[in-house]
């Protein structure tokens, strides 16, 4: 039967009716059964809503303006609740969306409002998605306020003028802050034509990044409250990293304490210390950068980078341990190491050390990990890593007790490697996939490449 509806607090009303339902409750036309892909919007669609399925360029309840989407939740391995990945919008007709305005684009005219279904995505005994026991946890009208209005224009923009520059195809999702230009096609030959080029361009669809969605997340079903440090009439004249940067200015060329001080901060060796610091240069004080509403919806990290006073860059950058588990049953294109470094953006905070050893602000900046370097490089460590869990790792113990091993260094692609964050013994052992134990290992930048991307600042 064909859902009824005169106004949108029908639609929400009777979408409300979903939560707490498993999708195998839902689902009366036996779609799991008959497909995978796309399978929770086919059930949300057809046997929920009773439509059939289309792929209409207005909006999927257009008399009302709403546009239908379905959005996984998953829970991450410290407990915390995320977005699954980026939501896909519509996908970009090059040729005619270059003619349109932000207002009159595909993006706005379809997706202005967004009736979410956010539901668990988990998985079977084998690890595969257990789709009959997907639940919907929380059905939600978004609409974009104001400041995320702004950043969203500002993304569009960016991509619309590498469109009408000819430039299609070398749009990247490291262009953009919140809406991106996701690859979307059967394989990584799926282009179409771009005016002012010749040249084929990767079909891209518009989508709203896994940072942004995750912050959904926060906000809606965990009701958290982020705080802003920015304003829609400030994006209005300036973009994030701007704004970010005009925040630090004002201390350049002072040490951390003397930043402290000013702020009326009280320096420590807490872990979060420095997370702290930077929260109150933004003018936001006692509150961690994940609580802040920009860096939330804009997946943005921190990193600090400390050169030594002949300006030396001594350490690489590590991240978390790498999931050998994951590594050895995913793909590259469904790993959690490709996502987080395809979507986050790391704010870069340069100090230099002054000859009295203390640390010198010198400047930020907010870098992305460029994708040419992602789908080379990074990938290639990946699936080094696969490799040698599926043939053996080469492990061996030295007269000290420290563990060493073949996995990827530092001069097996000059961007990246693998190697403990902290202690290379026996207490920090773990079991692989493929039964041998090793040290707890992690993902690297190296120092070299970071100096790369850092050294002009000092």
């Amino acid at each position: 039967m064909t859902f009824k509806y005169d106004t949108i607090e029908d639609l929400i009303g009777y979408s409300k009716e979903a939560e707490g339902e498993y999708l195998k409750d839902i689902d009366n036309k036996n779609l799991i059964n008959k497909t995978n892909k796309g399978v929770v919007g086919s059930v949300i669609e057809q046997s929920f809503f009773g439509y059939a399925a289309n792929s209409k360029a207005e909006a999927d309840f257009s008399d009302i303006g709403v546009e239908l989407k379905t959005t996984g939740i998953i829970k991450q391995k410290r407990g915390t609740l995320a977005a699954k990945e980026r939501l896909v919008l519509n996908i970009i007709n090059y040729m005619d969306e270059v003619n349109r305005s932000f207002l009159t684009s595909s993006l706005w005219t379809k997706n202005n409002k967004l009736l979410i279904f956010f539901y668990t995505y988990v998985r079977d005994e084998k690890g595969k998605p257990d789709y009959p026991y997907f639940q919907i946890v929380r059905t939600v009208l978004h609409e974009f306020n104001d400041i995320d209005l702004e950043i969203i224009k500002q993304d569009w923009n960016i991509i619309q003028d590498k469109v009408r520059n000819g430039l299609a195809h070398e749009l990247s999702e490291g262009d953009t802050n919140i809406l991106g230009a996701c690859t979307k096609g059967a394989s990584k030959n799926s282009v179409r034509e771009q005016p002012y080029s010749d040249i084929p361009a990767k079909q891209r669809a518009y989508s709203l990044k896994q940072g942004y969605m995750t912050s959904l997340v926060r906000q809606y079903i965990k009701n958290e409250k982020l705080i802003s440090f920015t304003s829609p009439q400030e994006l209005q004249k300036n973009s994030i990293e701007d704004i970010i940067k005009g925040h630090f200015q004002k201390y350049i060329d002072m040490t951390d304490e003397q930043i402290a001080n000013q702020l009326g901060h009280n320096l420590s060796k807490a872990k979060n210390d420095m997370q702290l610091l930077i929260s109150e240069i933004l003018g936001i004080k006692g509150t961690n950068l994940n609580q802040i509403e920009e860096f939330a919806k804009l997946n943005i990290k921190f990193k600090t980078v400390i050169y030594t006073k002949t300006g030396t860059l001594p350490e690489s950058m590590s991240f978390e341990n790498l999931d050998f588990d994951e590594i050895y049953n995913v793909g590259w294109e469904d790993s959690s190491l490709k996502m987080t470094m395809e979507s986050t953006q790391w704010l870069l905070v340069v100090f230099q050390k002054n000859k009295q050893e203390k640390r010198v602000l010198k400047g930020v900046r907010l870098w992305h990990l460029p994708e040419n370097i992602l789908n080379n490089e990074v990938k290639n460590m990946y699936e080094e890593i696969k490799r040698l869990l599926y043939e053996g790792i080469d492990i061996q113990i030295d007269e000290r007790g420290k563990y060493k091993n073949d996995l990827p260094k530092s001069q097996f692609n000059g961007v990246s490697h693998v190697r403990p964050k902290g202690e290379n013994r026996e207490k920090s052992m773990i079991e692989l996939p493929n039964g041998q134990r090793i040290p707890n290992q992690a993902f690297w930048f190296n120092a070299k490449y970071i100096k790369g991307l850092t050294q002009d600042i000092l």
